[in-house]
């Protein structure tokens, strides 16, 4: 997992949504609150919300839950 250093700042969130989509991330509207998704992994039906503002830590944030 890259440092929070080494990850970039101003990643658009929906480049982000669309690459948990090609490693086989369901993403819906539906279930996140406001403007927040909702993405889960078929297998284990793990569930992480994307919220609307994706700064540097956000993206730390999601990407170490993603990882567990």
């Amino acid at each position: 997992m890259p440092s929070l250093s080494e990850l970039p700042d101003g990643l658009p969130r929906k480049k982000f949504l669309r690459a948990l989509q090609a490693l086989g991330w369901e993403i819906s509207e539906i279930g996140g609150k406001g403007s927040h998704y909702k993405a889960t992994w078929p297998p284990t039906q793990k569930i992480i919300i994307v919220q609307y503002d994706f700064r540097k830590d956000v993206l730390y944030k999601v990407l170490k839950a993603v990882e567990q």
